[in-house]
């Protein structure tokens, strides 16, 4: 059973960090693009991080750029999401999906493949 599973959100302040995970099982990330999506309350879903599994290229959003950075741990079957100096608008529920995908990232896919449940991050001021 391919699944995804993400961790690591919780409540943190102001321009404190986190770091999430995002653990694959029942497949590995050899020509996959992983996602890091977000949904703030209230708002539609967004992708704010992606990577391709086969160059290694990735994209960010404007508003997290600089700010959080995604990579892959391939023996770990795991990709991670560092964010750094996190603002109130980055609470949100993270997920991370996973889409075949054979080329370099642009812009981050949408049209997802594998999804996983999400974890909450919760930035207070």
């Amino acid at each position: 059973e391919v699944q995804l599973v993400e961790s690591g959100g919780g409540l943190v302040q102001a321009g404190g960090s986190l770091r999430l995970s995002c653990a694959a099982s029942g497949f590995t990330f050899d020509n996959y693009a992983i996602v890091w999506f977000r949904q703030a309350p209230g708002k539609e879903r967004e992708g704010v991080a992606c990577i391709a599994d086969n160059d290694g290229s990735t994209y960010y959003k404007d508003s997290v750029k600089d700010r959080f950075a995604i990579n892959i741990d391939n023996s770990k079957k795991t990709v991670y999401l560092q964010m750094n100096t996190l603002k109130r608008e980055d609470t949100a529920v993270y997920y991370c999906a996973a889409i075949w995908w054979d080329g370099p990232i642009v812009v981050c896919p949408t049209g997802m493949d594998y999804w996983g449940k999400g974890t909450l991050v919760t930035v207070s001021s």
